[in-house]
């Protein structure tokens, strides 16, 4: 007869991402984890399979919980250039808040680490700036639509550019200490709408 689990696989799978977010990967032991998950290596490997297994999962946990709200905010009927430019600059106050900066984005700080040698790790970080982009010229396009974009403007070209900058943000933020900079590159940004 199994026996059955006893502690909750969606609370440590989400503890397992928190302490990937703070440390990284490569500075993530199994040891670590234990501690942190407050269960078994054996229960680690029997519900979630190795660590880098592991960290797949919370990746994908990340862009279950992070990417809806995102392209929820730019799919609202309305005005489709306001919420693109809140977006940037909601970006760039949680890169130079002292409470978020730190920590980054989770894709970010993977693509920082690990691109290109973990190529599972690389796709995930790739359909996720995939889907920003996409969600970016969509946005784009039914702001040229409504009137509010230049006829002459690219879309996708904007969105790149957006998507481009919304990265550099976040890796700009983890290490600069003057806000100024990274709400001054958005709005120098931003300026490429009007």
């Amino acid at each position: 007869m199994a026996r059955t689990k006893e502690f909750d696989p969606d609370a440590a799978l989400q503890a397992a991402l928190e302490l990937f977010w703070e440390r990284g990967y490569e500075a993530t032991s199994m040891a670590d984890l234990v501690d942190r998950l407050g269960i078994g290596r054996a229960s680690i490997y029997a519900t979630f399979g190795n660590k880098h297994e592991l960290y797949l999962k919370a990746m994908d946990q990340y862009a279950e919980t992070r990417e809806p709200s995102l392209l929820a905010q730019l799919s609202q009927p309305g005005p489709a250039l306001p919420a693109v430019r809140a977006l940037v600059r909601a970006f760039a106050a949680e890169a130079s808040s002292d409470e978020k900066r730190l920590t980054g984005c989770f894709f970010t700080n993977t693509a920082a680490e690990l691109a290109p040698r973990d190529r599972a790790a690389t796709h995930r970080v790739e359909l996720s700036w995939e889907h920003i982009e996409t969600a970016l010229h969509s946005a784009l396009l039914r702001a040229r639509a409504q009137g509010e974009l230049a006829a002459g403007r690219e879309p996708r070209a904007l969105a790149r550019m957006l998507l481009v900058l919304l990265q550099g943000i976040r890796v700009v933020g983890k290490v600069s200490s003057d806000p100024a900079r990274v709400r001054e590159a958005a709005e120098a940004a931003l300026a490429q709408l009007d």
